[in-house]
């Protein structure tokens, strides 16, 4: 696990009495992001961090006057970095399900994350049914694997990586020909491997994101929900999602209201 501490100046948004008091005390906020998750986070060709969730990140140390520190995590660590408080807050993609609610707390949603079957031209894939029999790559412990294993198709094996650069690279190669992924990635990855012929094929799932925070922290919970609130009102989160993103944030997201 490596950290990178990101000085960020204080705002005058961020009030010293609003700061929860375990974040003001440290004088930083340490952010659990997967860079292995290109648009949401990754690292351009300098090996400078970007992405929508990093930018988020250093939105909301910059609106707390405090120094951001980045936890790397993958996707199935996510979970045990932060209730093991390795990590204040998780900003990684991180979709709002009924079974991550069991263990740890959502922030209201910040952005949207769609699933979809992703497979070369030549491969006949129009709805889950038509997955019988195939192998389906996925990221483990992701919504992805989550959808995918919720529809218990006959004969169709899910064939389980440890993180998204892993699963993405089996599927360029053709160890796995179907994968289930964002769109932004299955994009990128079709246009590095032309000769693959790789296109969307459906939609399996489609969730809302939030900012991952421990049961406990009620205070941070509390002002993390405000400033969700405050930086979709602004547009501010809008303008970071259609940056990586190309489309604008659903309106049942900018409400504000979920």
């Amino acid at each position: 696990m490596a950290g990178l501490a990101i000085p960020i100046l204080p705002t005058m948004s961020a009030r010293a009495q609003d700061v929860p008091a375990s974040i003001r005390k440290s004088g930083k906020i340490r952010v659990a992001l997967e860079y292995g998750r290109p648009p949401w986070g990754y690292k351009d060709t300098s090996l400078k961090p970007t992405g929508s969730d990093y930018e988020t990140a250093v939105l909301l140390a910059k609106d707390l006057g405090v120094e951001l520190e980045i936890v790397e995590v993958t996707g199935p660590n996510r979970v045990p970095i932060l209730v093991t408080s390795k990590a204040d807050v998780v900003i990684s993609t991180f979709s709002i399900t009924a079974e991550r609610r069991k263990v740890v707390e959502f922030s209201l949603p910040y952005a949207s994350a769609v699933q979809y079957v992703a497979a070369p031209r030549s491969l006949d894939l129009r709805q889950p049914k038509d997955l019988s029999g195939k192998r389906v790559g996925v990221t483990r412990g992701t919504t992805g694997d989550m959808a995918l294993s919720k529809l218990e198709i006959k004969a169709m094996e899910i064939v389980r990586f440890d993180d998204e650069a892993t699963n993405m690279t089996a599927f360029a190669s053709g160890q796995v020909d179907i994968v289930v992924q964002e769109p932004a990635v299955i994009s990128r990855v079709a246009e590095q491997n032309p000769k693959r012929e790789i296109e969307q094929k459906f939609t399996i799932a489609e969730f809302d994101v939030g900012i991952g925070l421990r049961k406990n922290d009620v205070e941070l919970t509390d002002y993390i929900n405000g400033w969700v609130r405050q930086n979709l009102a602004n547009r501010k989160l809008n303008e970071i999602y259609r940056k990586f993103h190309g489309v604008d944030l659903p309106p049942s997201i900018l409400s504000g209201k979920a």
